[in-house]
């Protein structure tokens, strides 16, 4: 059937599954967010807050797309959890920083500016090469080369 003078909507393409965004609370939005934009190269949008709500939250692009979402709430209080222990669930956040030469110089970055690194860089016995280090807080963040 054509319709003479009627702009039918388009179908939209679809595009493949994919993750969208991973989402961490933080007691601390800016200090989270100002950690990821001065050593990953991430950058920040907007603050959103909902004051009745308690909450505020930013999302955080990556080059190449990734992104994180950072949120604060005044409802939840911080696990009892040791600064990257291991647990259930989400257990790190890989991030590509190119080769070892960037590996190594953005770890070393991060414990002369006082962050906790947990181990190498390395050579894994799966052939990644990597750091562990732990975020403002307390999440590890491996370091890789792509």
């Amino acid at each position: 059937m054509v319709i003479i003078g009627v702009d039918l909507p388009q179908p939209r393409e679809k595009k493949p599954m994919h993750i969208d965004h991973i989402a961490f609370w933080t007691p601390d939005l800016e200090r989270f967010s100002a950690f990821y934009c001065a050593y990953f190269g991430a950058q920040a949008g907007e603050i959103y807050a909902n004051p009745a709500k308690g909450f505020r939250s930013c999302f955080l692009r990556f080059p190449g797309g990734a992104r994180i979402e950072a949120m604060q709430t005044s409802s939840l209080t911080p696990a009892a959890l040791e600064p990257g222990a291991q647990r259930m669930g989400l257990t790190h956040l890989a991030i590509t920083v190119g080769g070892q030469e960037q590996v190594d110089a953005l770890t070393q970055r991060l414990r002369g500016d006082g962050y906790a690194v947990l181990d190498g860089p390395r050579r894994t016995g799966d052939g990644y090469y990597e750091s562990v280090v732990l975020d403002p807080d307390g999440n590890r963040i491996e370091i890789t080369a792509g």
